[in-house]
């Protein structure tokens, strides 16, 4: 399996046109990442003599093809690239976004196809599978000359790295941290928890009648599994000791959140979002959320809030997200492509770009910024940045998150103890690490 994923994707492409046994290889690659049977199949079935094409046109201006999933994008992301063009008209970015959901499905058949943009944004768990898989330029030279590399944080500049090479640069970051109604907490007469024990004692004394201590997101997606990992980090257990007695200790403790009537158990059915809005409306006094919540608190919280970061239990920790800027291998526009990855980097640039549209920054220095310093609740994610660890677990992740989302649902559903669930996560996920 190690020696199929290192397979370039050139030899992934001969293998589908040719119809050896090989095109097993794609089928498998294709299903690690998520895509359906069906899905994957179709793509083998549109193969059979495509040829890789060129962006822009012999002699004119480069067109750089881009791909994202912002909808709607930003204001400081357009203007990154619109002012890009304008200081080198020589070079045009055609901008196409992708429904997130889509994006991995649209990358495999691109990848199948030779059909790819130029520039591609990927969320950055996703990063390592389709460098694993041969889609993405290798920019490990270019990063070298480059010398930026320090700049960055360890988790974000870690998610964009692949058996030691480089394959993209950081784009934005951010993480998770605990929002708790001030209003509510001084009713009650408790400060902000910061261990484990003091959040649950918290949440004991601020839940009452239509009102739940706590929430946050437990979905069976990879918001759910985003929520879930800090808690286990926190318990001193990660994926390959997920059926430690540490990683049991962290889901048993969010099953007696639920069974104590302090987390809803609707949990299990909420996204981020959903989450969010409980607090919003007053029907839980805290919640673990990102930054990109703050702008929707400012405008419709009608109570005073703060941030505080996630509590710890044997340790602190957080997690991080973000997206980052990838070259796919087909590209046969690298230098421009790379030229342009280069100029969003700048401080001027990258600063407009993260302060607009309320991302938080991958770079050191500009977390220290005082745009991210001065509010209070900015800075408690900009801080966190420094030890938030990505979910950097090779191309088999996708597999891996779902095994981990079976097991907390089970477990908080009350179908099976925490300790059967991690068991039967173990079996899933140890393999899959492994290789």
């Amino acid at each position: 399996m190690v020696s199929e994923h290192r397979r370039n994707l050139d030899e992934i492409v001969d293998a589908v046109q040719t119809g050896r046994m090989k095109r097993r290889v794609f089928l498998e690659r294709a299903l690690a990442l998520g895509l359906s049977s069906s899905a994957a199949a179709g793509i083998l079935a549109a193969c059979g003599g495509g040829s890789s094409s060129s962006s822009g046109s012999s002699g004119g201006p480069v067109t750089l093809k881009l791909w994202d999933y912002f909808n709607p994008a930003g204001k400081g992301y357009l203007a990154l690239i619109d002012d890009y063009m304008k200081a080198n008209p020589s070079i045009k970015i055609q901008r196409t976004t992708i429904p997130f959901a889509d994006l991995k499905q649209k990358l495999l058949q691109g990848a199948a196809s030779q059909q790819l943009p130029d520039i591609v944004v990927i969320d950055n768990p996703d990063h390592s599978s389709f460098a694993a898989m041969g889609a993405l330029a290798d920019l490990t030279e270019q990063v070298k000359a480059w010398g930026k590399e320090n700049d960055y944080f360890s988790g974000p500049w870690k998610s964009t790295v692949w058996k030691d090479k480089n394959y993209g640069v950081p784009n934005n970051s951010n993480c998770l941290a605990l929002y708790y109604n001030k209003d509510l907490f001084q009713k009650a007469g408790v400060t902000p928890p910061t261990t484990w024990d003091e959040l649950h004692s918290t949440a004991k004394k601020l839940t009452k009648s239509g009102v739940y201590g706590f929430s946050m997101s437990l979905v069976k997606s990879e918001e759910g599994t985003f929520q879930f990992l800090p808690f286990l980090w926190e318990a001193g257990a990660d994926l390959d000791t997920i059926d430690s007695p540490a990683a049991v200790s962290a889901l048993q403790y969010l099953v007696t959140f639920v069974k104590e009537g302090l987390l809803s158990s609707e949990s299990l059915n909420w996204a981020q979002q959903d989450a969010i809005t409980q607090f919003i409306a007053q029907k839980a006094a805290m919640c673990v959320n990102g930054p990109w919540q703050i702008p929707g608190l400012k405008e419709s919280a009608k109570f005073n809030w703060g941030v505080v970061p996630l509590p710890k239990g044997q340790q602190a920790a957080s997690i991080l997200g973000g997206e980052n800027w990838a070259i796919p291998k087909t590209s046969q526009h690298v230098k421009e492509a790379w030229d342009f990855i280069q100029w969003t980097q700048l401080p001027a640039q990258l600063k407009s770009y993260i302060v607009t549209d309320v991302r938080l920054p991958s770079t050191k220095a500009l977390a220290q910024d005082d745009a991210f310093q001065k509010d209070p609740n900015i800075s408690v994610f900009a801080n966190a940045l420094g030890t938030a660890k990505p979910r950097a677990y090779g191309p088999n992740y996708p597999k891996i998150s779902n095994a981990v989302q079976q097991a907390f649902q089970s477990a908080i559903a009350g179908q099976t103890s925490a300790e059967n669930a991690l068991k039967q996560a173990a079996e899933t996920i140890k393999p899959l690490l492994a290789s």
